[in-house]
């Protein structure tokens, strides 16, 4: 068998949102694969039964197919397509298949589908608003700008493009706006006499000035429109209990935070918690309106997913405490759906050698039939590099998970260079997952160490918020910590050939890691945090960010030392390592004048550094950039390695 190299990722097929039929019989779930002739990524719908048999391609797939939804008559089948539109549209198709037809043609596109309970109507949330001309010879608009959000990595300017809610019939016509004004307007979801939609909206006053939000609800004409949640944190994925007088979702009390569990009446009188008592990062979904929404049991309880110590596996919840696990393995899952029984649940999951396939697993026994093998044969010629996990004490009552993924083909009484590479967020986590670029350095022959510092999710809140106000920190002794104990289990590691890398927080953290120690022969710093001072007012994100991760007061006019301290920028003048700096030109998260503050630093001293920019791609490069230049990417940091190790 051989190594894994960058361009195995045109071989592997992703899986990404599943939907189980209402009579637990199917599943459609959505394919994802890399295009090389159009540098492009193709999607597909695909169906298989839960009893066991061959998968079924259901929707042509020549351009991206996605987000697929079951009616619960079980007689149609949902999704979102681009064929032959520039934007995703509605489409649905008979449950056996047939013709497709367009339910919409929108021309900022639309959402992912709500069915109605009897199956005749689907709401979806939609950006409105003008599209630009596109005729290039004709200049575009100025823009007139008030809010302080005014536009998104991976979406450009969202000020004059807000979404709402709409419906459209099955049988056919003009979607119904129902909901409007400056706000959006996301995640509908049915009550059962089909009567009203909950839906996730932020609009109190200080909207433009925080990241909270709520849970709405709305008749189907757009009249008795109530606010249902008090404010308290951001809320998400509404779903009505079955006698409609709940409505469970999710809830961040504030950020980071682990995202919690809850319930409020459907009128709005009563708020609890439903997280079975468990403080850890809960739910899923990352896209506007794509979201697994909290799935109600008839035996009691109200399903989601859940984080624990480099793991995501299903959790019931529905009281505050009493909560239990279910089908627990060390792995990762990423979407799941209940079929109307409530005994089948259908989830798409990875393991570190395995890419995401397809499970059902049975909700009273916890026990997985495995369903799908897209990527079985591809993993039969890859050899694919498992890492063993371990625990750090890094200070008293901090327990730190820290995994060593050996080089493939690894040789006894050979020594190994070795990468140290640090994930994003930093609320996030790495761990029971296929993750590509760990393959590909272990397949370069690099041993790869990753952990899950103070300031990750998959432990407590506290863990998460350890290092607010100390950026560099907590976190920086915790991965030097785990780092150290790391080589101390790892008698091949050449330790004069050691490289740290990482992207987004990951990147702050490559470069907080050089100007505060010596040991590594090189380092790829990527989409980086440098300087905090111009984050505030160029990222997205960063007029509520800043102060969410460096502390309430640390703005250029309140607190400029904290602001400074906290900045890898600061300590630019002790970094003795080369370096290269890896950025996207599109990039409003991070923007690129991060990494050409760095690089430019760097340069004046005479340091080593090298800069690649990336044109046309945003934050996202290394997860969902064009094709070609995630396997540029690849080729430039296994260069760079390879000249410096």
């Amino acid at each position: 068998m051989r190594p894994m190299t960058p361009d195995d990722l045109y071989a592997i097929n992703w899986l990404g949102e599943c939907d189980i039929s209402p009579d637990g019989a199917r599943v459609a779930f959505a394919v994802t694969r890399m295009d090389r002739e159009t540098d492009a990524y193709t999607s597909a719908i695909w169906v298989v039964d839960t009893a066991g048999g061959e998968p079924r391609q259901f929707t042509a797939g020549a351009k991206r197919d996605v987000s697929p939804r079951w009616s619960p008559d079980g007689r149609w089948l949902a999704f979102l397509s681009e064929r032959g539109e520039e934007r995703p549209q509605l489409a649905v198709m008979p449950a056996d298949g047939g013709e497709s037809r367009l339910l919409t043609k929108l021309p900022l596109g639309a959402g992912v589908p709500a069915w109605s309970p009897d199956s005749l109507r689907v709401a979806f949330s939609a950006k409105t608003g003008t599209p630009l001309d596109p005729d290039p010879r004709k200049a575009k608009p100025y823009r007139r700008i008030s809010s302080m959000k005014y536009r998104v990595n991976g979406q450009g300017f969202t000020y004059d493009q807000r979404r709402h809610l709409f419906v459209v019939d099955l049988a056919g016509g003009e979607p119904r706006q129902l909901t409007e004004g400056d706000w959006d307007d996301t995640q509908p979801g049915w009550s059962p006499d089909g009567a009203r939609l909950a839906f996730i909206s932020a609009r109190h006053a200080e909207r433009g000035f925080d990241t909270q939000s709520d849970v709405w609800a709305v008749a189907l004409d757009g009249s008795d429109l109530r606010q249902l949640t008090p404010t308290q944190g951001a809320c998400g994925a509404p779903s009505w209990s079955p006698d409609g007088r709940w409505i469970a979702h999710t809830n961040h009390p504030r950020w980071p935070s682990n995202e919690r569990l809850r319930l409020v009446a459907a009128d709005g009188s009563e708020l609890r918690d439903a997280s079975g008592g468990l403080d850890r990062q809960m739910g899923a979904g990352s896209l506007p309106g794509a979201v697994a929404q909290p799935a109600w049991l008839p035996g009691g309880g109200v399903l989601t997913l859940a984080q624990d110590r480099g793991s995501t596996n299903l959790w019931v919840g529905g009281a505050e405490s009493g909560g239990r696990w279910v089908g627990r393995v060390d792995g990762m899952a990423g979407w799941y759906s209940v079929d109307a029984t409530g005994n089948t649940a259908a989830v798409t999951a990875s393991e570190q050698t395995r890419p995401a396939e397809l499970f059902a697993v049975d909700l009273a026994t916890g026990e997985r039939r495995q369903l799908t093998g897209f990527n079985a044969g591809w993993r039969a010629e890859v050899s694919l590099q498992h890492a063993q996990r371990f625990t750090v004490s890094t200070e008293p009552g901090v327990e730190v998970d820290c995994w060593v993924m050996k080089p493939a083909n690894f040789q006894e009484g050979q020594a190994y260079p070795v990468v140290l590479n640090v994930h994003g967020g930093p609320f996030g986590q790495y761990g029971e997952t296929f993750f590509d670029e760990f393959q590909v350095y272990a397949g370069a022959g690099y041993g790869v160490v990753f952990c899950n510092p103070r300031g990750s999710s998959g432990q407590d809140t506290g863990f998460a918020r350890a290092l607010v106000g100390d950026m560099g920190g907590p976190d920086y002794r915790d991965v030097m910590a785990a780092f150290d104990t790391a080589l101390e289990r790892m008698p091949w590691a050449d330790r004069s050939r050691l490289a740290v890398m990482g992207g987004s927080y990951g990147g702050f953290m490559t470069s907080w890691i050089i100007g505060h120690d010596h040991r590594f022969k090189a380092a790829i710093s990527e989409r980086a945090v440098n300087d905090w001072y111009s984050m505030q007012g160029a990222s997205d994100i960063g007029g509520t960010f800043n102060r969410q991760y460096l502390g309430e007061n640390a703005t250029i006019q309140e607190d400029l030392d904290a602001v400074l301290r906290q900045s890898p920028l600061t300590y630019a003048k002790d970094i003795e390592t080369p370096v290269l700096i890896l950025h996207s030109e599109n990039d409003l998260r991070c923007p690129v004048s991060q990494a050409e503050q760095l690089f430019v630093v760097l340069k004046q001293r005479r340091k080593d550094v090298e800069f690649v920019r990336f044109p046309d791609e945003d934050h996202e490069l290394s997860r969902a950039g064009r094709p070609s230049h995630r396997d540029d990417r690849f080729a430039v940091i296994l260069d760079y390695l390879d000249r410096k190790l």
